[in-house]
Protein backbone atom coordinates (compact mmCIF):
# COMPACT_ATOMS: atom_id res chain seq x y z
CA UNK A 1 0.00 0.00 0.00
CA UNK A 2 1.30 3.49 -0.75
CA UNK A 3 2.27 5.82 2.06
CA UNK A 4 -0.68 8.14 0.62
CA UNK A 5 -3.00 5.20 0.34
CA UNK A 6 -2.29 4.39 4.27
CA UNK A 7 -3.16 8.48 5.03
CA UNK A 8 -7.13 9.57 6.19
CA UNK A 9 -9.14 12.26 4.17
CA UNK A 10 -8.81 15.41 6.01
CA UNK A 11 -12.31 17.38 6.41
CA UNK A 12 -12.07 21.34 5.21
CA UNK A 13 -11.58 22.47 9.18
CA UNK A 14 -8.57 20.16 9.29
CA UNK A 15 -7.26 21.14 5.79
CA UNK A 16 -7.43 25.23 7.20
CA UNK A 17 -5.76 24.28 10.01
CA UNK A 18 -2.75 22.54 8.51
CA UNK A 19 -2.60 25.89 6.22
CA UNK A 20 -2.79 27.78 9.29
CA UNK A 21 0.03 26.31 10.55
CA UNK A 22 2.21 26.09 7.33
CA UNK A 23 2.01 29.72 7.74
CA UNK A 24 3.22 30.04 11.34
CA UNK A 25 3.86 27.03 12.97
CA UNK A 26 3.47 28.81 16.80
CA UNK A 27 0.03 30.07 16.21
CA UNK A 28 -1.93 29.34 19.09
CA UNK A 29 -4.44 27.10 19.09
CA UNK A 30 -7.02 29.93 20.44
CA UNK A 31 -6.49 32.24 17.06
CA UNK A 32 -6.48 28.80 15.13
CA UNK A 33 -10.14 27.69 16.58
CA UNK A 34 -11.05 31.12 15.83
CA UNK A 35 -9.98 30.74 12.23
CA UNK A 36 -11.95 27.76 11.60
CA UNK A 37 -14.98 28.16 13.66
CA UNK A 38 -13.86 25.61 16.59
CA UNK A 39 -12.94 25.85 20.21
CA UNK A 40 -9.08 26.27 21.09
CA UNK A 41 -9.19 22.51 23.10
CA UNK A 42 -11.13 21.24 19.86
CA UNK A 43 -8.46 22.69 17.62
CA UNK A 44 -5.65 21.68 20.33
CA UNK A 45 -7.41 17.77 19.81
CA UNK A 46 -7.35 18.29 15.78
CA UNK A 47 -3.78 19.14 15.55
CA UNK A 48 -2.51 16.11 18.40
CA UNK A 49 -4.51 13.61 16.31
CA UNK A 50 -3.00 15.00 12.82
CA UNK A 51 0.40 14.70 14.51
CA UNK A 52 -0.18 11.27 16.19
CA UNK A 53 -1.38 9.59 12.44
CA UNK A 54 1.90 11.41 11.24
CA UNK A 55 -0.33 13.78 8.31
CA UNK A 56 1.84 16.73 10.11
CA UNK A 57 5.23 17.65 11.71
CA UNK A 58 5.34 21.56 13.69
CA UNK A 59 9.22 21.78 13.64
CA UNK A 60 11.75 24.33 13.90
CA UNK A 61 12.67 24.91 10.35
CA UNK A 62 16.37 26.34 10.23
CA UNK A 63 19.65 27.84 7.63
CA UNK A 64 22.00 24.79 7.71
CA UNK A 65 24.79 27.29 6.96
CA UNK A 66 24.25 29.37 9.91
CA UNK A 67 24.27 26.33 12.41
CA UNK A 68 27.31 24.87 10.78
CA UNK A 69 26.48 22.71 7.90
CA UNK A 70 28.46 24.60 5.29
CA UNK A 71 27.86 21.57 2.81
CA UNK A 72 24.39 20.54 1.55
CA UNK A 73 24.25 18.08 -1.73
CA UNK A 74 21.66 16.46 -3.26
CA UNK A 75 22.58 13.29 -4.03
CA UNK A 76 21.24 10.88 -6.94
CA UNK A 77 21.46 6.72 -6.28
CA UNK A 78 21.25 3.88 -8.78
CA UNK A 79 20.59 0.76 -6.89
CA UNK A 80 20.27 -3.45 -8.28
CA UNK A 81 17.20 -4.27 -7.00
CA UNK A 82 14.32 -2.87 -5.14
CA UNK A 83 14.98 0.52 -4.36
CA UNK A 84 12.44 0.87 -1.38
CA UNK A 85 14.65 -1.49 0.42
CA UNK A 86 17.71 0.63 0.14
CA UNK A 87 16.00 3.88 0.90
CA UNK A 88 14.30 2.12 3.81
CA UNK A 89 18.44 1.62 5.16
CA UNK A 90 19.35 5.17 4.11
CA UNK A 91 16.76 6.74 6.39
CA UNK A 92 18.61 5.60 9.14
CA UNK A 93 21.52 7.37 8.14
CA UNK A 94 21.43 11.40 10.16
CA UNK A 95 22.62 13.63 7.70
CA UNK A 96 20.06 12.24 5.05
CA UNK A 97 17.33 14.76 5.56
CA UNK A 98 15.84 13.80 2.26
CA UNK A 99 14.87 10.21 1.06
CA UNK A 100 12.84 9.41 -1.76
CA UNK A 101 12.31 6.70 -4.30
CA UNK A 102 11.72 8.13 -8.32
CA UNK A 103 11.04 6.75 -10.97
CA UNK A 104 13.18 8.75 -13.18
CA UNK A 105 17.31 8.47 -13.90
CA UNK A 106 17.98 7.73 -10.53
CA UNK A 107 16.03 5.28 -8.33
CA UNK A 108 16.83 7.26 -4.97
CA UNK A 109 17.36 10.88 -4.05
CA UNK A 110 18.80 12.13 -1.22
CA UNK A 111 19.59 15.31 0.56
CA UNK A 112 22.67 15.04 2.92
CA UNK A 113 23.43 18.45 4.71
CA UNK A 114 27.20 18.04 5.79
CA UNK A 115 29.26 20.21 8.07
CA UNK A 116 32.51 20.17 5.28
CA UNK A 117 33.59 18.40 1.87
CA UNK A 118 34.99 15.70 4.78
CA UNK A 119 32.23 15.02 6.26
CA UNK A 120 30.25 14.88 3.00
CA UNK A 121 32.90 12.56 1.24
CA UNK A 122 33.04 10.27 3.88
CA UNK A 123 28.99 9.91 4.19
CA UNK A 124 28.88 8.96 0.51
CA UNK A 125 31.98 7.03 0.35
CA UNK A 126 31.71 4.58 3.93
CA UNK A 127 28.09 5.10 4.64
CA UNK A 128 25.97 5.54 1.23
CA UNK A 129 28.37 3.77 -1.34
CA UNK A 130 29.47 0.49 0.88
CA UNK A 131 24.95 -0.10 1.55
CA UNK A 132 24.00 -3.44 -0.35
CA UNK A 133 22.35 -2.72 -3.68
CA UNK A 134 24.01 0.84 -4.31
CA UNK A 135 25.36 0.64 -7.54
CA UNK A 136 26.23 4.50 -8.52
CA UNK A 137 26.26 7.72 -6.71
CA UNK A 138 26.05 11.58 -8.19
CA UNK A 139 26.14 14.33 -6.08
CA UNK A 140 25.19 17.47 -6.81
CA UNK A 141 26.46 20.46 -4.80
CA UNK A 142 24.43 22.83 -3.65
CA UNK A 143 26.25 26.49 -4.69
CA UNK A 144 23.01 28.61 -3.25
CA UNK A 145 19.70 27.81 -1.17
CA UNK A 146 17.06 30.68 -3.00
CA UNK A 147 13.79 29.10 -1.87
CA UNK A 148 13.38 26.71 1.04
CA UNK A 149 9.32 26.82 1.33
CA UNK A 150 6.40 24.75 2.89
CA UNK A 151 3.45 26.27 2.80
CA UNK A 152 2.27 24.25 -0.67
CA UNK A 153 -1.29 24.27 1.32
CA UNK A 154 -3.87 21.51 0.91
CA UNK A 155 -5.45 19.62 -1.60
Amino acid sequence: MSPAAKQPALDDISKRIVELLQEDGRRPYAEIGREVGLSEAAARQRVQRMTEAGIIQIVAVTDPMQLGFHRMSMIGLRVNGDPRLVAEELTKITELAYVVVTLGTFDILVEAVCESDEHLLELISTRIRTLPGVAHTESLLYAGLYKDLYNWGTR
